[in-house]
């Protein structure tokens, strides 16, 4: 008999988990609090072991018009002068998969496609996606969750994706730890390809001609005591060109949020203030520091994505963290036809996901080529004793790009 699961949150998470865990052959409901589940949003990035959890869904990579990014490169803000550079090119080799860039509602339309499928293959269980539907409360012994409308609904297990907020998180918990101001916050907007080249201005131009394709870092030189730095990439198949600006947080409410970019960046190179000032929509989100959970498995529940290990921007791995929990929670509870198997295979899930996410939470917290900052801290959630931990820009890359969630599936099966 297949498993009954509630996936509650029709997030990038959630989705991919129900994907994963219908293609498993079980029966998945989800719930979204939302009327409509759809994303918003900017871009973001798809990193080689996210990409390889993907293709294994049947994700159409030409349908999300995914770009593929070809480099990682850093340049000084002001000069536009290249500090290090790091070539993707062949990712596929390297690593098993391309290094990708998509935006958040592609990405989201063809996982809510995927989910809900009803020409999946052969042994593919059923999906049902209930809208406006919040959840209010979880009960995790029962494997129950509770509505806002009264109605109580029960399964064999019950997965929190339901985000940085989450409500069964805060159920399973009863008392959570504060997270920590990171003293940053996120500037992000999105700007039509064609728009900025129909402006006819040559500093705009000469940028766009130089625009490597792939992620270019615009780093603050001039100011060493703070964190300034600009993100670049397109997406949507090149016609949208993708930016956030990472900055120390300021009082946003005292002036309008583009002018307030503006000012931040006022030293980096004209054309890329010329860009900024064309934004039709600025927004801004200050940047908190989560530390990783103890446990992720409450009884009948258990956390992924954003419930279990918000993250901080730097490193571009948030979305495939999540994505990595939603293919490998299917890809462990394929053949589990029995409510009493599920607890051992959330044990394993633990064995695969909490470290390795934990490890990717505590990068987050610093931006590329700062990694020894936290090398000790890494150093808590290795696998064992004498792992090595990155600790540069490189081995950060190699730690994130190059890790096969499914093969460490495989390593904890065998080993169970």
């Amino acid at each position: 008999m297949p498993l009954k699961v509630i996936v509650v949150g029709a997030g990038i998470a959630g989705l991919c988990a129900a994907v994963s865990l219908r293609q498993a052959g079980h029966s998945v409901e989800i719930f979204e609090k939302s009327k409509f589940a759809t994303e918003v949003g900017a871009a973001l990035s798809l990193s080689p072991n996210g990409v390889r959890v993907l293709r294994s869904l049947g994700f159409d990579f030409e349908r999300a018009r995914a770009r593929q990014m070809m480099v990682w490169e850093s340049v000084d803000g002001t000069t536009l002068e290249l500090i290090s550079s790091l070539d993707f090119e062949h990712a596929e080799e390297q690593y098993g998969a391309p290094f990708m860039a998509v935006h958040r509602v592609d990405l989201h339309k063809e996982l809510y496609r995927l989910a809900l499928d009803e020409e999946g293959g052969d042994g593919q269980g059923t999906g049902k996606l209930h809208l406006a539907s919040p959840v209010v409360n979880a009960r995790t012994d029962q494997g129950v969750i509770e509505l806002a409308d009264g109605s109580v609904h029960e399964a064999d297990l019950i997965v929190a994706a339901d985000g940085l907020h989450s409500v069964v998180r805060s159920s399973a918990l009863q008392k959570e730890a504060k997270p920590k101001p990171s003293g940053l916050s996120a500037f992000r907007f999105l700007a039509s390809t064609k728009v900025l080249e129909d402006q006819n201005d040559p500093e705009i131009a000469k940028l766009m001609k130089w625009k490597a394709p792939g992620a270019t870092i615009l780093a603050d030189t001039a100011d060493l005591d703070n964190e300034r730095h600009m993100v670049w990439y397109d997406c949507q198949g090149g016609d949208v060109q993708n930016f956030v600006g990472i900055h120390p947080t300021r009082s946003e409410d005292e002036e309008e949020i583009k002018a307030s970019m503006m000012k931040e960046f006022d030293h980096f190179d004209s054309g890329i203030l010329k860009i900024i000032n064309l934004a039709e929509e600025v927004k801004v989100w200050p940047l908190f520091i989560h530390d990783p959970m103890p446990s992720w498995t409450y009884g009948k529940i258990v956390l992924i994505g954003d419930a279990a290990h918000p993250m901080l921007p730097f490193g571009g791995q948030g979305s495939n963290q999540a994505i990595e929990d939603g293919g490998a929670l299917g890809y462990l509870l394929k053949g589990v036809d029995a409510p009493t198997g599920v607890s051992g295979r959330l044990a394993l899930f633990d064995q695969v996901r909490r470290n390795r996410a934990s490890r990717v939470q505590t990068l987050s917290k610093v931006r590329v080529g700062k990694e020894k900052e936290v090398e000790q801290e890494l150093k808590k959630y290795t696998d064992t004793p004498d792992a090595t931990v990155p600790g540069s820009f490189p081995e950060r890359i190699s730690h994130d790009f190059g890790f096969n969630v499914f093969g460490k599936c495989d390593e904890v099966l065998a080993s169970a």
